[in-house]
């Protein structure tokens, strides 16, 4: 595997949510919310980048398991 391949495959994988969820501002929790299962957008995701450090690929999306996680965030609150 080539360099630029293995840099490829690392911006493809999402950081665990829960390490960027709690930290979200209200507005990116919206925007997540609002396109649970469509790709994130450039801003959630930029903001996903500086609280993680990780980079992400743009047209990044949750994963079942992330989805599942901030639907039970959300209900612990209601």
């Amino acid at each position: 595997m080539s360099v630029e391949e293995d840099m490829s495959d690392e911006k493809t994988v999402m950081p665990p949510i829960h390490t960027w969820w709690p930290y979200l501002t209200i507005e990116a929790r919206h925007a997540v919310l609002l396109q649970l299962s469509q790709p994130l957008g450039d801003d959630v995701l930029e903001e996903i980048e500086r609280l993680t450090g990780a980079a992400v690929a743009r047209g990044s999306a949750l994963s079942d398991e992330d989805v599942q996680f901030v639907v039970a965030q959300i209900e612990s609150v209601d």
